[in-house]
């Protein structure tokens, strides 16, 4: 059996890679082959915690600068982010993985609250947890919430999956000069206002050396291989670690 790099992850997938080519809504076809993704690696013995965006449905941040007001839009962005996180359990039991979704916002009728201890020990009995309503508080995104979640249930590495397969020194798609970053401190990602995560989650990861891993989604078995320890996309770390 393959040997496995990570014990315990956090995987953050923003909403609108569920809409898939739609862009809007939930792609059936694509939540369910996330859903067979993370089935494999659940099987490899990984503990596996989700946070996902809500943005495919509703951004709280595009509301409010149209207007609406800030707190509003973000507690209607955590909701989007339960029916995200409700779909991807439907689609998760539906291949046969056990899956519990806790909520920061307690609506008792279709997700636990959440409840750090009972998270890991849902972990520790092989149940992929999805967080969802980001923090519970407005002005936070799902970035931070990752980044929250991963500390306390101690996960060892954040998996950040994207649509682009790492980091760039510039958009690749607008600047043909743009270079792959494999390896980035914290600090670089801060000061050069790197688009990896937003400031606050990345301060959070930096203060407790918690690594993050940014990586292309769309290429299949793609979560399977960051597990493995196989390099592939952008990985972020403390400047002092090797490896």
């Amino acid at each position: 059996m393959a040997t496995v790099k990570y014990r315990r992850i956090l995987l953050k997938l923003s909403g609108e890679a569920l809409a898939g080519e739609q862009g809007y809504g939930i792609d059936p076809q694509v939540i369910t082959g996330i859903a067979t993704e993370i089935k494999e690696v659940v099987a490899l013995g990984v503990e596996v915690a989700l946070v996902i965006g809500g943005g495919n449905i509703f951004r709280g941040l595009a509301a409010s600068s149209k207007g609406m007001d800030r707190a509003s839009a973000d507690y209607m962005g955590m909701l989007a982010t339960v029916m995200n996180s409700l779909a991807m359990q439907d689609a998760l039991e539906k291949q046969g993985v056990n899956t519990r979704v806790q909520s920061a916002i307690e609506m008792q009728q279709i997700a636990e609250p959440y409840i750090r201890r009972r998270a890991v020990r849902h972990l520790e009995k092989g149940r992929v947890v999805i967080f969802s309503a980001g923090t519970g508080n407005p002005y936070f995104t799902t970035d931070t919430a990752a980044s929250l979640r991963a500390m306390e249930i101690n996960a060892e590495v954040i998996l950040k999956a994207t649509k682009v397969d790492g980091v760039y020194s510039s958009d690749p798609k607008k600047n043909s000069d743009a270079v792959k970053l494999p390896v980035l401190t914290y600090l670089e990602v801060l000061q050069q206002g790197l688009q990896v995560m937003d400031a606050t989650a990345t301060s959070l990861c930096m203060d407790n050396n918690l690594p993050m891993i940014i990586f292309d989604m769309t290429s299949r078995d793609n979560i399977k291989k960051v597990v493995l320890g196989e390099k592939i996309g952008t990985i972020v770390k403390g400047g002092d670690e090797n490896g």
